[in-house]
């Protein structure tokens, strides 16, 4: 384990493999509670609903890696404030879908919001089709600073490094990681402990999803902190978990495929059983199997 952090040298990925991210339906917000977590040093997480906010809190003031759903800024506000009354100076956009970028418009009244230039792209335009449409987000929430491949921001004394990794969840993947405090929170480029959804419409891969997680793997410290996108504070086992899973489970349907079986066949067997802990209500090992499937077909 190389525990040097290095700017991201991948080579880009072959997307279009299968859109799965759809606009989120209405909501009613009024239950959600915003928990926080202390990670390590001034860094925290804060769940609510949709992803997973890092906050950075110190005298410099706040900065915050995704906002949720805007019904629920007053609560996040209420959050950070108990944390530090100083205001949000900075917002990083892991990538552009609207359970992390909901927030956008109600927090650039305060700050600054920064992200991968395809974040941008992709929020100031229609995304989508049929069933599956996103519409432009407000101009006050679109990102005013944007980059290629990363950018480091020097604040509350950390010198906290947002880099691209392409082809992943989405064209725009940016993780953030804090050296100081070794935390790295990872946007959708994690989902904790389930299988992870791959929005293919926007520039995603399997291959690419599973090459980002290999780089973390290589280049941060193997004792870091983990901010996924969706579940539990995690660790790097959870990212070699994660890996694993998707690597191994990309070969068993590779196998089957070889093997002459159809989508229908290979569905109705299903994964072997200790992946289906990866299983949630909405993603069931069906699915997942349908992502890989289409994944391999493309290749072919």
């Amino acid at each position: 384990m190389n525990n040097q952090f290095r700017l991201p040298a991948i080579p880009a990925i072959a997307a279009a493999l299968l859109g799965l991210a759809a606009a989120a339906p209405a909501q009613d917000f009024d239950d959600v509670q915003i928990t926080t977590t202390r990670v390590a040093g001034n860094i925290y997480m804060l769940e609510g609903r949709g992803g997973n906010i890092g906050a950075c809190v110190g005298p410099d003031g706040i900065l915050i890696i995704d906002d949720e759903f805007a019904p629920l800024a007053e609560k996040i506000r209420a959050a950070l404030r108990a944390l530090d009354p100083g205001p949000v100076e900075f917002i990083l956009n892991t990538h552009y879908h609207g359970d992390h970028v909901g927030g956008n418009v109600e927090f650039a009244k305060e700050g600054t919001i920064i992200a991968q230039e395809n974040v941008r792209k992709r929020v100031s335009t229609r995304q989508g089709s049929g069933d599956r449409v996103r519409e432009p987000i407000d101009p006050a929430g679109w990102p005013v600073v944007t980059f290629a491949d990363a950018v480091t921001v020097h604040f509350n004394g950390e010198d906290i490094r947002f880099f691209h990794l392409p082809a992943g969840h989405t064209d725009g993947d940016g993780l953030v990681f804090f050296p100081k405090a070794n935390v790295i929170h990872m946007g959708d480029q994690m989902f904790s402990g389930r299988f992870p959804i791959i929005d293919v419409d926007a520039g995603g891969s399997v291959d690419g999803y599973a090459a980002n997680l290999q780089w973390v793997l290589d280049n941060i410290p193997g004792d870091a902190s983990v901010i996924p996108g969706h579940g539990p504070l995690s660790t790097m086992d959870d990212v070699k978990r994660l890996r694993d899973m998707i690597v191994e489970t990309r070969e068993y349907v590779r196998g089957q495929m070889k093997a002459g079986k159809t989508i229908e066949q290979i569905r109705q067997a299903g994964l072997p059983q200790q992946y289906r802990v990866f299983e949630t209500k909405s993603f069931t090992s069906e699915r997942w199997i349908d992502v890989l499937y289409r994944s391999l077909s493309a290749q072919n």
